[in-house]
């Protein structure tokens, strides 16, 4: 890569590749086993070692990981399922892909996550389950809430596709017996390229989390080679993580120690950057327990702040426009005031693990005149 192509402050993101991935995709491609395989079994297996749980399933992409954490918490037709507005679409989609019905929630906004207060002030009737979105890597602790949420039936789902790494307290985000959902797309905290990984409450969802990737069949790869014939035990989908992303995953997994470092390091950098900032409100994603994925801020006038920086060259993107607004969820409108203030403000910095602290004063910088040019004042303080 020259130096002129380097990734810096124009891109929002990027991949950060240790050198190791191309060798590992390249051993897949001689070995002649593209699909599922040993090499996918094997990420699974460290996946677990890493974050210290008895098993880890595998899939497509983060998307898959919570269509079929749904599906294995037997949530369906009739039922609602807790879920702030404030994240990616694929969240929702994948509660409508179940048929049932998104109750949309409204976050905190000094970190665009829910609470505990806000999850059970919205638990109802009709409630199965809750998807707390782990906005930026940030961890949420539904502990205070989780006695209730079990009286009621309620299933808790993590959508920890940017939380990889993270903890709660010691313990690494996945540890604590809800169904977790992360992805391994292009520019999260840990890349397969493409990819997802649920990590199961109990060995059942394991079980029909396998059977359900894999179009039904109950058999892996290598009982189905020493037999004649293999049984189609229901329902299931292609869904299946490859040997190639997980060849990728692998290596990413060998320097996660230096992922994570870097990541921290960087947001603090913006921290010190920041500071002092008039107008400028940083999102606490804790990164003493996070392995940040975001670094955003609220703004004013943050449309303007926004063309202003594309315009000299920052990569600043938004994450993410409220989904309660979108078209396609109107028939599950409603009222929530943190997100939609929240979402006239926010603005995501370039954060990925090729920035250097000159990128970042640069950005700083680029920041500061774009406000003053907006006719910046402070935020107003929720």
């Amino acid at each position: 890569m020259s130096a002129s192509s380097k990734p810096d402050a124009r891109r929002n993101a990027s991949p950060y590749l240790y050198g190791g991935e191309a060798a590992a995709v390249a051993r897949v491609l001689e070995s002649g086993q593209y699909g599922h395989s040993d090499t996918t079994e094997h990420f699974e297996r460290r996946v677990a070692d890493f974050l210290g749980v008895p098993d880890a399933v595998a899939v497509a992409s983060g998307t898959a990981a919570l269509h079929l954490a749904l599906i294995a918490a037997e949530v369906g037709p009739g039922d609602e399922v807790i879920v702030p507005s404030m994240t990616f679409c694929a969240t929702v989609q994948a509660i409508l892909a179940v048929g049932a019905t998104p109750r949309f929630v409204d976050i905190d906004p000094a970190t665009l996550c829910v609470n505990g207060q806000l999850v059970m002030d919205a638990v109802g009737p009709h409630t199965a389950a809750v998807i707390p979105v782990l906005f930026g890597g940030r961890p949420v602790d539904l502990t205070a809430v989780r006695g209730a949420l079990d009286e009621q039936g309620v299933v808790v789902i993590e959508d920890a596709a940017h939380a990889f790494g993270s903890r709660n307290g010691t313990r690494r985000v996945g540890t604590s017996e809800a169904l977790t959902c992360f992805s391994f797309g292009p520019i999260k905290n840990l890349t397969c390229g493409q990819g997802g990984m649920v990590i199961p409450r109990m060995p059942e969802d394991a079980d029909t989390i396998r059977r359900l990737r894999l179009l039904g069949v109950g058999q892996s790869q290598s009982q189905r080679a020493n037999a004649t014939t293999y049984r189609v035990d229901g329902f299931g989908l292609r869904y299946q993580m490859s040997s190639i992303n997980a060849a990728i995953g692998l290596v990413q997994l060998d320097a996660f120690n230096t992922t994570e470092r870097t990541r921290r390091a960087l947001w603090h950098a913006y921290r010190r950057a920041l500071a002092g900032l008039e107008g400028v409100r940083l999102v606490d994603v804790d990164p003493d327990q996070a392995v940040p994925h975001l670094c955003q801020v609220r703004v004013p006038n943050r449309d303007k702040v926004f063309a202003d920086l594309r315009a000299r060259g920052v990569g600043v993107g938004v994450h993410y426009p409220p989904n309660h607004l979108q078209p396609a969820f109107a028939q599950w409108r409603r009222p929530l005031p943190a997100t939609e203030q929240v979402a006239e403000e926010i603005l995501t910095l370039p954060f990925h693990q090729h920035l250097t602290e000159d990128d970042i004063d640069h950005v700083r910088a680029a920041l500061g005149q774009a406000l003053t040019a907006a006719g910046g004042v402070p935020c107003a303080r929720s």
